[in-house]
């Protein structure tokens, strides 16, 4: 058994986003009920970078930036893409060498993003998870699916996959029973979703905005308001000078800091190293939220379109879901957890708990989310504060079990290199050699 792990076997969670990749564990025996865990892996915030950097040993290092044509990002969302990830130098230098580069399929790259998690969960628990799911986009169908299943089995994780609506769904339940259908809000930092899970936990309707700004959107607006605010100062540097990219660099990581901070404070400043000395531009949070709101109705539009107001309530999933105007702007009776980027990862934890231990016979959910808005927008009190029939907050029924792709698939080719081993961050490796994967 490893330092800090624990003696009660376990379950595991895995989201793989964009940006961000996130693990959650339950654990199964004891009394009582067995709250989803947020298993940190290293990275800010406790997950890591979704980034895999292949290395000049053949060897792949996890949540390190680097060159960009050595390193994979965002293949979670392209899962069923025919066209391959290339990986290597540039196809149109004089010693480019076709034999150099590494072609992977998207499915292939996310299946060892899982695969290093459960073996860094692993190490610290002292075992192996007793079962995994992964939580995935809403739009994958049957074939993304089956190319999953086929890429998680050739590196030797068995896994069941939930869409990531339902995980969110599957959280909410732990802290408050539903007995109507239930809104999902998703807002991160690459994408913005509208979906809407039925009371057995079934996918009922679900769009992924393609074109909707998100969070990166909102940096960009944070970085433009700095540009008109200091005007010539920042316009006539020279773009090719490495200090300059240096510093638009630094400026575009501070701006993102500065969004973050406006959904706790109501103003704040922007740090900005120019040559000729360090300034601050402030920024308000009304200010900031002028700049969004477009965004922001755009989004709300959409997802009033899908549920069409037939919700009993709505969860606001993601990071940017912690925005005061993004839950001031979402229609109906709104829910947001202290940690809304977690919520999925937590879910899909507790939806592995289902599939081995069957529905929860146990005690009633304990209130922990919290009701930001009901009928009167100012409101704000932690759930479990309204006086309500009892008939509204009834148990749901027997949940039915997860639509999992069958794994009785033909076996399929998966990265060449990989075998040699992942390195996580830092550089040390991840993989226990006895693997044999």
């Amino acid at each position: 058994m490893s330092e800090g792990g624990s003696e009660l076997p376990y379950v595991l969670g895995v989201d793989v986003g964009t940006t961000r990749t996130a693990a959650a564990v339950c654990r199964l025996g004891g009394t009582g009920r067995a709250e989803p865990e947020v298993v940190g892996l290293g990275g800010p915030g406790g997950g890591v970078a979704s980034t895999l950097q292949l290395t000049p040993d053949g060897a792949f290092a996890v949540g390190e930036p680097g060159d960009p044509r050595w390193t994979a990002t965002g293949f979670a969302r392209r899962v069923g893409d025919a066209v391959p990830i290339v990986l290597g130098p540039d196809p149109l230098s004089p010693d480019f060498r076709d034999a150099d580069a590494e072609q992977c399929m998207a499915e292939e790259l996310t299946a060892l993003m899982v695969m290093w998690v459960a073996d860094q969960v692993a190490a610290r628990e002292g075992e192996r998870p007793a079962h995994v799911v992964l939580a995935h986009p809403p739009g994958w169908g049957a074939h993304a699916k089956g190319l999953m299943h086929r890429a998680l089995r050739s590196v030797g994780v068995a896994a069941s996959l939930v869409p990531e609506p339902v995980a969110a769904a599957e959280n909410h339940a732990y802290s408050r029973s539903f007995a109507g259908s239930l809104g999902v809000f998703s807002l991160g930092s690459h994408g913005f979703g509208a979906s809407v899970v039925g009371r057995g936990f079934e996918l009922l309707k679900a769009v992924e905005g393609v074109d909707q700004a998100a969070g990166v959107d909102f940096d960009d607006a944070v970085f433009s308001h700095v540009r008109t605010s200091l005007g010539r100062e920042l316009a006539e540097l020279d773009a090719d000078d490495p200090r300059t990219r240096g510093l638009f660099g630094r400026l575009r990581r501070d701006c993102e800091a500065a969004k973050r901070m406006l959904s706790g404070t109501v103003e704040t400043s922007i740090p900005v190293h120019l040559p000729s000395g360090p300034v601050d531009v402030p920024i308000t949070r009304a200010q900031f939220e002028d700049l969004i709101r477009p965004d922001v109705e755009q989004a709300v539009a959409v997802f009033d379109r899908v549920v069409s107001g037939g919700v009993e309530m709505t969860v606001l999933v993601g990071g940017s879901a912690r925005i005061p105007l993004v839950a001031a702007s979402v229609p109906g009776r709104v829910v947001l957890e202290a940690a809304p980027e977690t919520s999925v990862v937590k879910g899909a934890a507790l939806a592995a708990r289902r599939l081995v231990v069957g529905p929860d016979a146990e005690p009633e959910p304990t209130e922990t989310s919290v009701m930001v808005r009901d009928d009167d927008p100012s409101l704000r009190f932690p759930v479990g504060g309204l006086d309500a029939p009892d008939a509204e907050f009834t148990a749901p029924p027997p949940r039915p079990p997860v639509d999992i792709t069958p794994l009785d698939l033909p076996e399929r080719r998966t990265v060449k290199r990989v075998v040699r081993g992942l390195v996580p961050t830092g550089g040390r490796r991840a993989r226990d050699s006895e693997d044999g994967r």
